[in-house]
């Protein structure tokens, strides 16, 4: 998952980065409120914590021009706002979430998770496909019951394929949703993640369960 901070509150957002990157996510922080539209209208997040009081352009005009670009993002607004009308407000121009400062970093991943699930059309956090099963709570994949032993970034890979699925997803997907904007694309780091990932899916199964598709990416099998 890759998840974009715009947070004025330097001290705060690298908190928040830190703790969300202990949860293997990776993060992208903006500081203004330009940048952060910016990052948001180029990019494409898993989801954007947004707060209201930026400097240069505040949250709700970010929030309504994503919208009405097309942005469908899942965004939760995290402000010091606690009005029941700004919150309303927040939520009819297009948030799918809305958590108050100060707040518990359990909560805030809690609601993460539920609005990247509802993007995604699921309420559980259990996405099966075939005897595959991907548990985005525990961060665990089975199949026929067997826990498959991944690294963190492997279980990335296969949680963000899955969630995508029947979908054959690219590269270039993968990359741009698994890693942040440090990462080098043209390291091989993704080509080992991979080549791993499908070799412990195949051995759990007896059988190839994430094919290749020759020049168009990957998809994972019935």
């Amino acid at each position: 998952m890759r998840v974009l901070i715009v947070e004025d509150n330097r001290e705060l957002a690298l908190s928040v980065r830190k703790g969300l990157m202990k949860e293997n996510i990776s993060v992208d922080i903006a500081f203004t409120g330009e940048e952060g539209e910016e990052k948001a209208y180029i990019t494409e997040y898993d989801a954007i914590l947004l707060d209201l009081n930026l400097p240069g352009k505040d949250g709700l005009s970010i929030l309504t021009f994503l919208r009405e670009s097309g942005i469908e993002t899942p965004i939760i607004i995290v402000t010091a706002r606690h009005e029941i009308e700004e919150r309303a407000k927040g939520l009819d121009y297009g948030a799918d979430d809305y958590l108050v400062k100060p707040f518990d970093f359990v909560e805030l991943m809690a609601r993460i998770r539920a609005v990247v699930r509802r993007f995604h059309g699921r309420t559980s956090p259990n996405i099966s496909i075939g005897p595959l099963l991907v548990n985005t709570v525990k961060r665990e994949a089975s199949i026929a019951g067997n826990v498959v032993s991944l690294k963190p970034k492997e279980f990335d890979i296969l949680l963000y394929i899955a969630q995508k699925s029947p979908a054959v997803v690219s590269t270039e997907e993968i990359v741009e949703h698994i890693y942040d904007e440090s990462f080098d694309p043209f390291s091989s780091v993704l080509r080992v993640h991979m080549a791993r990932l499908k070799k412990q899916l195949a051995s759990s199964a007896g059988k190839e369960v994430l094919k290749t598709i020759r020049a168009k990416g990957y998809q994972l099998c019935e």
